[in-house]
């Protein structure tokens, strides 16, 4: 029988992220079914990969979304203001960011999160000598977990968030709303602008998320890896196949890794039995209605206002204004 995930001896030698993604994972393996939180996707590795997936032919979301905030840049200013503080929630490339500074009139700090630190002080190292007049202030951690934003400039007019590539399709319905919740609070008063992903023909969704080049097979695969390299499992590769399939009844893409033959895996000294043709369960995206992703803002305390969207309909950028708390 294995033992709690809290109980298990992972070495402290570990970086902290590298606990949490043992403990995580370890904790997934033994439910059933087996799952994991698709943040452990974003070490170095992975976010150089999902780089390669946002210039996919297949993949829509990060060129549309991209020409949304491209077109409609001097509404999305106007709602913004000016001398605003900018917290990006799992900062990425830096280059939708680089959009909304360019159309900003003088914000006043860039706080940028994310899991990945080593990704992160690159992206903003780069920054800071692009536009060396702006405060950028890294912080390194989760963002769904515990999290204390560090004090606003004092000179800020507001704080807003940045969430942008539909990454709230990660979350289940009532995470998101929980997730929303907190936003609300740590950006009392200001704003928050963020991606989603609309519902739209199924085999539109089945092609971003398969795409013939294999850059989100080798993506989700890249979880493996990972373990193998941080925790010392010993995951086959070739014995796991992505899949990834839409889920209208949720209105959902779900991706897999699915075991090719009964297998076992060992991490952290505990052994963990697969089926022939069972899952682990990497990520859910949820994808929404523009009514129905405004209920939610509303029902989380945000209060929503603009929305712009492609003409296909395909994506949708919302204005999210703050309570006052």
């Amino acid at each position: 029988m294995n033992s709690p995930a809290h109980l298990l001896r992972i070495t402290p030698a570990l970086p902290a992220a590298s606990i949490d993604f043992a403990r995580e994972l370890i904790a997934g393996l033994q439910q059933r079914p087996k799952s994991v939180s698709p943040k452990f996707f974003y070490d170095a590795a992975g976010s150089a990969l999902f780089e390669q997936i946002c210039e996919l032919p297949e993949y829509y979301p990060t060129r549309t979304e991209i020409g949304i905030l491209t077109t409609h840049a001097q509404a999305i200013a106007r709602c913004i203001g000016p001398h605003a503080e900018i917290v990006e929630f799992g900062a990425g490339s830096l280059r939708k960011l680089r959009l909304l500074l360019d159309a900003l009139h003088e914000p006043l700090r860039y706080t940028p999160i994310d899991i990945s630190g080593e990704h992160l002080l690159d992206a903003t190292a780069a920054l800071r000598r692009e536009r060396p007049q702006l405060d950028v202030l890294p912080v390194i951690a989760d963002f769904t977990g515990a999290l204390t934003l560090p004090p606003a400039p004092d000179q800020a007019a507001s704080r807003v968030g940045f969430f942008p590539g539909s990454s709230i399709g990660n979350f289940t319905p009532d995470e998101a709303l929980r997730l929303l919740q907190r936003m609300a609070q740590w950006l009392s008063g200001g704003g928050l602008l963020i991606g989603v992903d609309l519902v739209k023909d199924p085999a539109e969704l089945h092609a971003a998320y398969n795409d013939a080049a294999g850059v989100t097979a080798a993506f989700n695969l890249n979880l493996l890896v990972r373990a193998n390299r941080e925790l010392g499992a010993d995951f086959d590769l070739a014995r796991f196949a992505h899949y990834a399939f839409y889920n209208p009844l949720v209105r959902r893409i779900e991706m897999h890794l699915l075991s090719r033959g009964a297998q076992t895996v060992r991490i952290a000294g505990e052994r963990f039995e697969f089926a022939d043709g069972e899952s682990l369960h990497t990520e859910n995206s949820y994808k929404y209605t523009v009514d129905g992703f405004r209920a939610l803002a509303r029902e989380a305390g945000f209060t929503p206002e603009a929305v712009w969207c492609d003409a296909a309909q395909r994506f949708a950028v919302h204005w999210l204004a703050a309570p006052q708390c």
